[in-house]
């Protein structure tokens, strides 16, 4: 391995240091920090990684991980609980540490500060690292040992504490850390070979030649923004460069990209393949599904676009397995008409969010029968597969084997209740369906029995290697969340064990296999071959997209409980085929949304979903905001229609609409409706200045998917818009002498500038909100595109529309009423007590129920005329007799009575 250094960096400290504690041997080489390492990067980053196979590292922090794996230290010391507190850690060295010593390195490498206004900046992210050493009262960031985190903690902080005595009493615990760290050999050696004086001065060179840093960690959090704390650290010089980038207007623009259809990967281009998970069919998605996998993959999908990458995102509806199969059943419909009929309920739904796939398939299709025999083809010859007899429940009363998902029980590893029959949602840990105690099938709540099959298993552990070596690579340069990193990292450090394939079922991908012909692909298997199968259907030039690894970016979402089957099960599958497949650059992985103080659950019908979102009145774009707004990107969420009301009536209409709304306004009434001439002060430009700070920090969010943190710098350039009217107000000015009238048409132009920025801003979140902005302001579709300069789009002269209000508040009573009408069924133990089921029920009222039982009935006449299976008349029948105690309970009555008079009539 080859490691490129630069003299004088500061992520050369972390590397260097990594190496010699890791006792890792490197090829040294000395470079300078311009110097254009990596070729496929279009801005030079030292230090950069060379590995054997001739691909590159060039993330300081993902080397220095790198390093620590292959000395094993961390893998094979770290409990789950550190390893998830690393990835923590890790995270928000990147997001606040950096860029609070970047600017103070800055501040005083080039402008010779010192004290207290270099450490001021970073102040606060010192007292984290100060509380976090006391609070776990370890001589280590995390425990009693040295690792990765330390190092690179350290190595971004020596630039600015050298010897730690610059750091006050009160961070006492913090100075002895870094001291202690200082002293160690392999520091003290690092320090001698990069932080020379001729690094120090290269340092400043480099230092010089960058625009000004931009301070994320001290972005207000309250409505009134505090400009001048990180503005007055921007030189004049820095000023004057944005404000002459703003005013070349649209010609500093590039054209949008206009992918040809359908869309394929152009060489020389950023290529992004963007998947959502796909949707179980038979479910009817909720506000969590669609947050946790389309809104998120839709909200980056579209920013890719502006930023001109070349996109194309799939989805589809995931249609196999029991779960058709059961509802199929209750419905008196055959697997395909079910499938038919909620594949629309799907799309309908997804096209009301507005979710922008460039094509949305589904997995019962000839495509995914091919592709999915062709891969197990493929295994099979390589042999990565084997065979073995298992003990399966089996349902005596369904007469059925019980799929993983349709047996309940209690988990033998934390004792959860409704633990499920391949994983525990509460422990997180695997779990073979004949290890639960107490196992129920979901279907008629009985006890199923143990009975042996023959099934076909993908030999996980004999792929073991060459999937850790894959994982370390793309969890090393692309962007994997945090919980991505470490449920996968469980999996390999817990050891891998062969994974059923098949599944004793009739609704599925037939295995072409001679003794196994009467199976179907187990749905963990087939299922993700879905994407490939989706894209198929979408063109025949599918391969360009998943047999082009060097060429395509693959970003896939999903809510975390999927990661172990993106992470390593179907990269396993695609491995072991022995061809050049697309495997995932950057796994996005969400916590989970809850509702109100309990929990979503298809089962239990618990919650908004997604069919009824439509039907509450509220906008899909205040949806979408809200479930961004509390997207659960590092720990789970509530949703909360309280919240939801709070963040409409102040962030949306108080903040941004009333923003955009006034400087549209102030155009009509005082201009006539064009844009005025401006001409710029230095406070005009010390505000352009900010808000391209803002514009900035939005793209580095994004560009690391924090799709929630991003939307925050939308709202942070409002208020700042909000601001700068009241301070300049322009209502007054237009009614004094010539130089007021023409301060009010600088504001008023430079604030409908802000408007047609925000405009485009916006439309990942809200694209509704953002065409009806560009409508208004008469913004042609062809400024649609984000870089990293604000310039001015609106020129003196632009005529724009008729200005109205984009949005409407939410009244209490409203939300009360909704609040009511959504609030049922929220016990967490609802499908194993009857009585609270009958609450639940009783609320639905008595119409509804009355409804519902008339259908049921003629559903059950229907089945006996037809002379329908005895299994499937008893399911019927028992579900019409459930209906019917229900509609007792809602009307007062005793449902034991009327059973019996009900008996009595026959």
């Amino acid at each position: 391995m080859k490691l490129f250094v630069s003299e004088g960096s500061p992520g050369g400290l972390k590397v260097l240091a990594a190496a010699k504690a890791t006792d890792t041997p490197v090829e040294l080489q000395w470079v300078p920090h311009e110097a254009p390492v990596v070729p496929f990067l279009s801005h030079p980053r030292v230090p950069a990684l060379l590995l054997k196979e001739g691909s590159f590292l060039f993330s300081p922090n993902a080397i220095c991980q790198y390093f620590f794996f292959l000395s094993g230290k961390e893998t094979s010391d770290f409990t789950q609980a550190q390893s998830n507190f690393a990835n923590q850690l890790f995270e928000w060295e990147v997001t606040e540490l950096q860029p609070a010593v970047s600017a103070a390195l800055y501040h005083h490498v080039v402008q010779g500060k010192k004290g207290e206004e270099v450490l001021g900046i970073v102040r606060q992210p010192l007292n984290y690292i100060d509380q976090t050493l006391t609070k776990k009262n370890t001589p280590y960031l995390n425990g009693v040992a040295e690792s990765a985190v330390d190092i690179v903690f350290w190595g971004a902080l020596f630039p600015l504490l050298q010897d730690g005595t610059v750091l006050p009493d009160d961070l006492k615990v913090l100075r002895n850390w870094f001291q202690n760290m200082s002293m160690k050999e392999h520091c003290k050696k690092t320090v001698e070979t990069v932080w020379t004086r001729k690094g120090v001065q290269e340092l400043k060179a480099y230092l010089q030649k960058q625009p000004g840093p931009t301070l994320a960690f001290e972005k207000p959090a309250t409505n009134e923004p505090k400009e001048e704390e990180s503005l007055q650290r921007l030189s004049e010089e820095e000023i004057a460069v944005v404000a002459e980038v703003w005013s070349r207007g649209v010609a500093a623009l590039p054209k949008p990209w206009k992918p040809q259809q359908p869309v394929v990967p152009v060489e020389g281009m950023r290529n992004v393949l963007i998947t959502s998970a796909l949707p179980y069919v038979n479910n009817v998605p909720h506000l969590g599904n669609i947050i946790g996998c389309v809104l998120s993959a839709d909200t980056f999908a579209r920013y890719s676009r502006l930023r001109n990458w070349n996109t194309l995102y799939l989805c589809g509806t995931d249609e196999y397995g029991t779960a058709t199969e059961t509802k199929a059943m209750e419905e008196g419909l055959s697997p395909q008409e079910i499938c038919d009929k909620y594949h629309v309920v799907h799309a309908q739904i997804y096209q009301w969010f507005n979710i922008s796939f460039d094509y949305f398939g589904r997995t019962t299709t000839p495509h995914q029968t091919r592709i999915a025999q062709d891969i197990f083809q493929q295994l099979l010859e390589h042999d990565y597969l084997l065979t073995e007899t298992v003990d399966q429940l089996k349902c005596e009363h369904c007469d059925r084997f019980l799929a993983d998902r349709f047996v309940e029980g209690v988990c033998p590893f934390c004792n959860y209740e409704e633990a499920r029959g391949d994983q525990c949602d509460k422990c997180g840990k695997l779990i073979n369906a004949t290890e639960l105690k107490n196992p129920l099938c979901k279907v008629c709540q009985k006890t199923p029995v143990v009975k042996p099959s023959q099934h076909l298993f993908l030999d996980l552990p004999r792929l073991e290697d060459r999937l850790e070596k894959w994982l370390t690579l793309s969890q090393s340069t692309g962007d994997w969340t945090p919980n991505a990193r470490f449920i996968s990292r469980a999996w390999i450090r817990d050891g891998l064990k062969p994974r059923c394939i098949t599944r004793d079922l009739k609704w599925g991908t037939p295995v072409p296999l001679d003794g196994f012909r009467d199976k179907v692909f187990y749905v963990w298997f087939d299922a993700p071959i879905g994407y490939l199968s989706i894209a198929a259907n979408y063109t025949d030039q599918w391969e360009k997209w998943w047999k082009n690894p060097k060429q395509v970016e693959l970003y896939n979402f999903m809510a975390k409980d999927n990661v172990p089957f993106h992470s390593v099960v179907f990269p396993c599958s695609l491995l072991g085929t022995e061809e050049n497949y697309t495997l995932v650059s950057h796994l996005i992985a969400t916590e989970y949304l809850n509702y109100e103080d309990g929990k979503f659950s298809k089962s239990r019908g618990v919650g908004v979903f997604g069919d009824m979102a439509k039907d509450t009145g509220i906008p899909a774009d205040i949806w979408r905001f809200y479930l961004l707004f509390v997207r659960p990107e590092s720990q789970d969420s509530a949703f909360s229609w309280n919240d939801l009301m709070l963040k409409n009536n102040s962030e949306l209409l108080n903040n941004l609409g009333n923003f955009i709304n006034r400087a549209g306004s102030f155009v009509c009434k005082f201009f006539g409706g064009r844009v005025p001439e401006m001409e710029l002060n230095q406070d005009d430009k010390r505000l352009l200045a900010h808000i391209t700070l803002e514009l900035r920090q939005y793209n580095q969010l994004l560009e690391k998917v924090r799709i929630r943190d991003a939307l925050r710098s939308i709202l942070s350039i409002s208020r700042h818009g909000n601001q700068y009217l009241q301070v300049n107000e322009p209502w007054k000015r237009i009614k004094g002498n010539d130089a007021d009238r023409k301060r009010a048409g600088t504001v008023i132009g430079v604030a409908v500038n802000i408007a047609a920025l925000l405009s485009v801003m916006v439309q990942p979140y809200m694209p509704n909100v953002g065409a009806a902005i560009q409508g208004q302001l008469c913004i042609p579709d062809h400024y649609n595109i984000v870089t990293d300069d604000f310039v001015c789009t609106l020129p003196t002269g632009h005529q724009i529309g008729t200005v109205t209000p984009l949005f409407q508040k939410l009244e209490s009573e409203q939300i009360e009423n909704l609040r009511k009408r959504f609030g049922g069924g929220q016990l967490e133990d609802f499908l194993l007590k009857p009585k609270q089921k009958n609450v639940a029920a009783a609320e639905k009222g008595a119409k509804v129920l009355q409804e519902e039982v008339a259908k049921q009935d003629n559903y059950v006449r229907q089945l006996k005329a037809q002379k329908a299976e005895k299994k499937q008349i008893d399911a019927a029948v028992s579900k019409l007799t459930e209906l019917q105690k229900q509609l007792c309970l809602v009307e007062g009555k005793n449902p034991a009575l009327q059973a019996s008079k009900g008996k009595v009539k026959k």
